[in-house]
This record gives structure tokens, C-alpha cells and sequence, in this order.
């Protein structure tokens, strides 16, 4: 396709000559009646002038008589501009008086008002010029004829068409030259966006499309454009992250999961050994399934197909009922937790992601918020402002260095003080997928000392989610 071609097809093209058209369509019904408004106002004033003057002429006539009316007639024709014209006959046909020189011969048959072709006096050899005349019928039979020459008329008519033409021609070769040039430029901006897309499409993400400052409608497609790519990369980064990490974080659960059925085969000689083998196979295969089900759910949260059974959940009551449900553990291990949510706090979400959350974050700080010679201490607090809730798990352990805690909602990034302890490094990266999932924020601070994971939810009223899902979600796995 030639590129007038590509141009002349384009949608705001075809939109500039729609535009054209009617506007062009609007322009002719103006200027003709315009046009049309001129001539009638014209006519209007000939018709005025013509009668007032029949109307003197028939006065004069009535006092002076025939004769009188022949002086005045005369005197009028001879003072007279070109523009109106006079002739007084007798009922024969003979000219008594006037400034004309040949007209129809029916003109004076009958009274009343007609256009007629004549020639003025001295100008035989000239075309006839037109004229509007009023014939009187007087007393006698005299015939008077009092007219006006509508040549001006005319001329301003063709004055009047000459400008109609040449508006209408300016406003079509404007209108197409505008056309061209909105086509052009919109042409463009998609060819330059289809260009990009094209590179976005053959495998490189990090095209964008280009933003030119404008903030009109094409800017504000490129910008959720980039948006959406932005995103896009960072879900292709984490596939690759996860995928990476899977590779060599489940390596070693595997590899001891395949030494311990070895050992089991080798050395395993009565019930009670291979039982014990067994049961250690179990448990590692237990701890794998834990890490699988921690990732579909953390996909699946991220991708937004996480919002099963949305509906108002009382904040407060989840902290309350995780934190009773830990007390158990705690005292175990000879930490305190102690729980500061009263009320009722409203939020918009899905009350087993939510629990699931609360829970992660008051294992973590149980399992890492105790400090040497000291027992854990945690706090599970929920209050609310008047657009959110926040649910915060506080201890007093070592916590986690400013620099390291974005990196440490990373799935499968486990600390260094951390690799001694059992777990998979899901945990943070859960909370931080569920917490995005419901239009809110997971943010870790410092407790002077320890750790305080701050957990923040839209109020109710100022939720922003999807349509929720139908299908129920599974009973979510414990994240480590």
C-alpha cells in the first residue's frame, strides 16, 4: 500500500473529511440564505421606491391633469440617474413622456408589477437591460410605467455566488490540507506505537512506547501501556526468579529425599528401620508439598485469580483469633505474646489470605524474634484511620538490617542469620502478594530493637478490588 494510500485510509482522515462535509454543508446553507436574505431586501427597496413614486405621479395627475403629469415626467426622466426609468403613453401607445426607448409591447397592456428587458434612450445597439416596473392605468386610458434598473441587483447576486464559490472551495481545500496534516500526524504516533509493539513482540520487553508530554489521548494509552509492560516484565522477572529458584532451592529437599530412600535400601534390615526411613521420606516430602502449595498461592494472589470469598472481614478479630491460636507456641517456647486489637476494624478482602498473613508474620517473629538470653517478645496490635487498617506483628530479636528488607520479601531469599533455621524464605513474599492483592502494603520497619511487619488494608469503603472469583480457594499451606 503506497503511502497516500495508508493516509487516505486512516480513521482520522476519513473523521477531517466527515467534518468537512458538514461543515461545508452548514457554510452553503448560510451563504445562501445570506444570498437569498440580500436579494429580498433589494427587491423589498425597489418595490418601496416604485410605489412611492406611482403614488406621486398618480397625485400630480390628479391635480394638473394629463399635461402636468407630462412636465413632471419629463422633468424626472431628465434629472433622472439611470437607475429609474419612466414612461407615460396614451391608450394607443404613444409615447407622451419617459426615458425609455423600446419595451415589450404587452408590458403596457395590463396593470401591475413584472420584470421586462429594455433600452435606454440613445443605446440601441446595447443588449437590453432587465428591470422591475409597476404599470398605473390612469384616467383616460393613459398608461404609466415607473420602474427601477435591477442591474445592480444582478451584480450583487453574482457578487454574492462569486463569494459563495470561492468560501466554499477555501473551506474544502482547508479542510483537506487539515485533514492531511491530523492524519499525518496521527499516523505518526501509531506507526512509531505499532513499531514498538512490533519490538515488544519479538521478545524484547523493555520497549516502550514513547511519551511525548502532551498528555492527550495517545500519551495516556502510552503511559498504561508502559504500565501494563512494566508490569508484564516484573511477573516475566519473578517466572524467571521462580523458576531459577525452584532449580536450586528444591535441589537439596530432593537430593536428601533420594539419599534417604538410598540409605533405606542399603541399610534398612527390620520393620522398625524401614518404618523410621519412611517416615522421614514423609516428612520431607510434606515440607516439599508445603513449598509447592506456598507457591501456587503467592502466583496465584499475584496474578489477581486469588479472590475467592471477597467480602467485609473484621481485621481486628483476625489478629485476635491468630494470636490466641499462637499462644500455645508461644509459651512453649517461653515467649510472651501479647494481643492489642479491640473493637471492630472493617476491610474488604478474603478472611483466609488475610488469616494466612497474620499467622506467617506471628510464626516469623516467633521463630526469629527471640535475642540471646532473653525470650521472644511479640505483639500482634491492629488499628485503624479513617481510609485503612493496619495489622502489626512486633518483636524484640535482632530484626533485619534497612538494606536487606525489600530483598527479604523476595520468594526464596533466606538471610544469613536465617539459614540455620528450617523454612523456604516464602513466608515474607506471601504476605507481601496477598497484601498487593487486596490494594494494600506490607512494609518491615525497625523496632528499636527487633522487627515490626506493618500489614495495611483499605478501609471497607475505600476498597478497590475486582469481581470476586466463585471458585473457593484451597486451604492454604503454612509458610515457612
Amino acid at each position: 500500500m503506497t503511502a497516500l494510500g495508508k493516509l487516505l485510509r486512516t480513521t482520522a482522515f476519513r473523521l477531517a473529511l466527515a467534518y468537512l462535509l458538514v461543515f461545508a454543508t452548514l457554510s452553503t446553507v448560510v451563504l445562501a440564505y445570506v444570498a437569498w436574505h440580500a436579494n429580498a431586501l433589494i427587491a423589498g427597496q425597489l418595490n418601496a421606491t416604485v410605489d412611492a413614486e406611482i403614488t406621486g405621479l398618480a397625485e400630480q395627475y390628479r391635480q394638473g391633469g394629463i399635461r402636468k403629469l407630462v412636465a413632471v415626467v419629463d422633468e424626472r426622466s431628465n434629472r433622472s440617474s439611470q437607475g429609474s426609468l419612466y414612461l407615460l403613453t396614451t391608450f394607443q401607445g404613444d409615447v407622451l413622456a419617459g426615458n425609455l426607448q423600446a419595451i415589450p409591447g404587452a408590458s403596457l397592456a395590463e396593470a401591475g408589477e413584472r420584470e421586462i428587458p429594455y433600452q435606454r434612450v440613445g443605446e440601441n445597439e446595447v443588449a437590453p437591460y432587465p428591470a422591475v416596473v409597476r404599470v398605473f392605468v390612469l384616467p383616460g386610458g393613459y398608461r404609466l410605467l415607473v420602474g427601477r434598473d435591477t442591474e445592480e441587483r444582478e451584480r450583487l447576486s453574482a457578487v454574492i455566488a462569486n463569494a459563495v464559490q470561492w468560501s466554499l472551495g477555501l473551506v474544502v481545500v482547508l479542510g483537506l490540507a487539515g485533514g492531511v496534516f491530523v492524519a499525518r500526524r496521527v499516523l505518526k504516533r501509531l506507526d512509531a506505537m505499532t513499531e514498538t509493539s512490533r519490538t515488544i513482540m519479538a521478545g524484547d520487553l523493555s520497549g516502550r512506547l514513547a511519551v511525548t508530554g502532551s498528555d492527550d489521548e495517545f500519551d495516556r494509552l502510552a503511559q498504561a501501556t508502559n504500565a501494563m509492560l512494566d508490569r508484564i516484565n516484573e511477573l516475566m522477572a519473578g517466572l524467571k526468579e521462580v523458576s531459577d529458584n525452584i532449580a536450586h532451592d528444591l535441589k537439596t529437599p530432593l537430593t536428601r529425599l533420594r539419599n534417604r530412600a538410598e540409605a533405606a535400601l542399603r541399610t534398612a534390615h527390620g520393620d522398625d528401620e524401614w518404618q523410621a526411613a519412611m517416615e522421614q521420606i514423609i516428612a520431607e516430602s510434606e515440607g516439599m508439598i508445603r513449598i509447592f502449595d506456598a507457591l501456587l498461592l503467592i502466583a496465584r494472589a499475584e496474578s489477581g485469580g486469588a479472590r475467592g470469598q471477597i467480602g467485609e472481614v473484621d481485621a481486628a478479630e483476625v489478629a485476635r483469633g491468630v494470636a490466641e491460636l499462637y499462644e500455645p507456641l508461644a509459651e512453649e517456647r517461653g515467649a510472651s505474646l501479647t494481643v492489642d486489637a479491640p473493637g471492630s476494624i472493617r476491610v474488604l478482602g478474603n478472611r483466609e489470605l488475610i488469616g494466612q498473613v497474620v499467622a506467617n508474620l506471628v510464626e516469623n517473629a516467633l521463630n526469629y524474634g527471640a535475642s540471646e538470653g532473653r525470650p521472644g517478645e511479640v505483639t500482634v496490635s491492629a488499628s485503624a484511620s479513617e481510609t485503612d487498617a493496619r495489622i502489626v506483628v512486633a518483636d524484640r530479636g535482632p530484626g533485619i538490617p534497612a538494606q536487606d528488607r525489600p530483598r527479604a520479601m523476595e520468594r526464596f531469599v533466606r538471610l544469613d542469620t536465617s539459614r540455620s533455621r528450617p523454612g523456604s524464605g516464602l513466608g515474607l513474599a506471601l504476605a507481601a502478594a496477598v497484601a498487593r492483592l487486596h490494594g494494600g502494603t506490607l512494609t518491615l520497619e525497625d523496632n528499636a530493637p527487633g522487627l515490626r511487619a506493618v500489614l495495611s488494608l483499605p478501609r471497607a469503603a475505600h476498597a478497590v478490588l475486582a469481581p470476586a472469583e466463585t471458585a473457593k480457594l484451597p486451604a492454604p499451606a503454612a509458610a515457612e
